[in-house]
């Protein structure tokens, strides 16, 4: 099976959200609240404060005991709010293509360029091959490569050194998707492997997305793809269609919220002299104090990964690099195209090439047979 059934996934979140939506609609209704749980909270301690002081001055304190527990159930629905709402949020990426889904409804700009380079800022080679034409409603492969020096080793999130991955984006033409394991012979599932593509979203099945994946052992992968049948879809036709790809090795230099990573280069926030570089917990991360020309110090972090290319007593400028650049990644995109055949065009094309064919042999037959025509002629 090579689409990842996000399916079961979603159906189960969807049963966990309304049930912790039901558990709470529940005791809002119980508790009679239209506000919400922290307003009523707020709400029902101050009645119970009321309460009290009015049952002990006239002995009834049954109003205010009643409050209380309010106040506690309200307490609860507050806190399983937070709970519930935390545990339904996706857990942090940590690579590339989910990046993308989270933040992009269509991963190709107006412009052409696709999302990933946003975040990947250096640019790398990328390959794509595809058949040059397809017949309708045909298994095909695309085989896509994503080179570079396997022997490097990229920063890490903590800081250490480590292998990079590969992830990776293909935009095929509407109609055309990932073709079904049913119909993906045993040859070319062996091709494939045990990769798992997925769809960008529920909207979109025809662009697809893959990774994170070991760089080392999926630096070249098969992708099975479907064409579609224009006699069923109707928004299709046979014409020349573009696909474009788009794959990244390694990390990227910024997250989706405009924060660098540690796998990029650091500059500093203000000219001045560097008076002290102080080394912070283990996992080797620096606080570099610059002093201004006036006296103020402003002290610039750098998290653990880049090597520091400054010592104690340099004068820099503003925006001076006090880190290499760790970087040895990076993100290419590629755009070719496939052509979507009609069977009948074929057949006519081959009819045509044996009219020609048969054409070219009478002729030839006409010459010969004029020639011994002409030949008997002489001698006679």
């Amino acid at each position: 099976m090579f689409l990842l059934d996000s399916t079961k996934v979603k159906v189960n979140c969807v049963k966990t959200q309304r049930l912790g939506f039901s558990l709470i609609g529940f005791l809002r209704n119980q508790l009679g609240c239209s506000a919400t749980p922290i307003q009523k909270l707020k709400l029902g301690l101050d009645k119970s404060a009321s309460a009290y002081s009015a049952g002990s001055r006239g002995g009834l304190v049954e109003p205010a005991r009643y409050s209380f527990g309010r106040s506690v159930i309200l307490m609860f629905c507050v806190v399983l709010n937070f709970s519930f709402f935390s545990s339904v949020q996706p857990e942090p990426a940590q690579a590339y293509p989910i990046f993308a889904q989270q933040n992009y409804a269509n991963p190709r700009e107006a412009n052409g360029r696709i999302v990933c380079a946003n975040c990947h800022l250096a640019q790398k080679p990328v390959e794509i091959e595809v058949p040059q034409a397809v017949l309708p409603n045909t298994v095909f492969e695309a085989v896509i490569k994503i080179p570079y020096d396997q022997q490097i080793t990229q920063v890490l999130g903590n800081g250490k050194k480590g292998g990079l991955n590969v992830g990776a984006v293909l935009i095929l033409p509407e109609g055309f998707s990932l073709a079904p394991s049913e119909r993906i012979s045993e040859e070319l599932k062996n091709k494939v492997g045990n990769v798992f593509y997925q769809p960008y979203n529920n909207d979109k099945s025809n662009i697809l997305v893959v990774g994170p994946l070991p760089g080392k052992k999926y630096s070249e992968m098969v992708v099975p793809l479907l064409s579609p049948d224009p006699a069923k879809a109707k928004n299709v036709s046979y014409l020349k269609y573009p696909i474009y790809f788009g794959a990244n090795r390694g990390r990227g230099q910024v997250y989706p919220d405009g924060s660098k990573s540690n796998n990029t280069i650091y500059n500093a926030s203000t000219p001045g002299k560097v008076v002290k570089i102080e080394k912070v917990g283990k996992k080797g991360s620096f606080e570099i104090t610059i002093e201004k020309t006036n006296g103020e110090q402003v002290i610039d972090k750098i998290p653990a990964g880049p090597d520091l290319a400054i010592s104690e007593g340099d004068t820099l400028q503003a925006d001076q690099p006090l880190t290499n650049n760790p970087n040895v990644g990076g993100f290419g995109q590629e755009e070719t195209e496939i052509v979507l055949q009609s069977p009948a065009r074929i057949q006519g094309l081959i009819v045509f090439l044996t009219f020609v064919v048969l054409t070219q042999a009478f002729l030839v037959f006409k010459k010969k047979q004029f020639e011994k025509v002409q030949l008997a002629e002489m001698n006679f």
